[in-house]
């Protein structure tokens, strides 16, 4: 596969958000002053997804786009949106530009000829399944894993920990809760990977602590794990369950029957 780094000078590169070798498209900024009730930037309030969903005054069709507009400011993600009135605007920024990705639409901010946005993230991507408030946690410690394992480490274990509340567990314990969602399905071997990276027993580290002794192979393992669990626990049932609910009528009810 052609590895092209991303560059100012190129049209084409391998995209630091989805890898792909595909087509740039540049943009240069332009600045509207923020004012009137607007003068500090906007950033949802952590509850504003719940209050969105148990809403029942907004549309459907408008709680979805609003849905996936919140969950993608809470990820961090930087994204274009088209307004039908634009506004005229007549303060160019110079020296900052944004590329956009012809596979994956999304952006990478630069300064001069330095992409600031994303930053180079190593590691496993996050499964996709992964909630967004926790992939952004996963995402944060791709950024860091090369200049700060210990640091990557323990944002995973926070990642771990905030999944298994996610998933009905107490979150505060990552061994028991790992423990009690072997009962509910997840693989043993799950467990065992925890032994591997050092985080129960004698040598217990509490979820987002740094341990001097993480390094970045440690930090791999548990970016593994993460999906490990997301797959198990998250992936696997819900695609179980779409092959289910699209067998015919009479195939459910003669299932139905056979189990009572």
């Amino acid at each position: 596969m052609k590895i092209v780094p991303p560059s100012i000078n190129e049209t084409a590169f391998n995209c630091p958000h989805c890898g792909a070798y595909t087509s740039q498209a540049w943009a240069k900024l332009f600045a509207e002053q923020l004012s009137g009730d607007k003068k500090t930037p906007f950033i949802p309030a952590p509850d504003a997804l719940a209050d969105l969903t148990q809403s029942k005054e907004i549309e459907p069709e408008m709680k979805a786009r609003l849905r996936e507009f919140l969950e993608r400011m809470n990820e961090g993600q930087a994204f274009f949106e088209r307004h039908e009135r634009a506004a005229y605007l007549n303060t160019e920024v110079h020296n900052m530009w944004i590329s956009r990705c012809f596979n994956c639409k999304a952006l990478a901010v630069w300064v001069h000829d330095r992409m600031i946005f994303p930053a180079q993230k190593l590691g496993a991507l996050p499964n996709p399944d992964l909630p967004p408030e926790i992939k952004r946690d996963v995402e944060e410690a791709r950024g860091i894993v090369d200049p700060s394992p210990r640091g990557a480490a323990a944002l995973l274990r926070l990642a771990i920990q905030k999944l298994c509340a996610h998933l009905g567990e107490r979150g505060s314990n990552i061994d028991d809760d790992i423990a009690s969602l072997v009962k509910k399905g997840l693989n043993p071997l799950v467990q065992q990977s925890l032994d591997v990276v050092r985080v129960i027993g004698n040598e217990a580290v509490h979820p987002g602590i740094i341990d001097l002794r993480d390094d970045r192979a440690t930090a791999e393992r548990l970016f593994d794990l993460v999906n490990l669990i997301v797959d198990q626990m998250i992936t696997h049932p819900r695609t179980v369950q779409e092959m289910y609910s699209k067998l015919p009528p009479s195939k459910l009810e003669a299932i139905e029957r056979r189990d009572k």
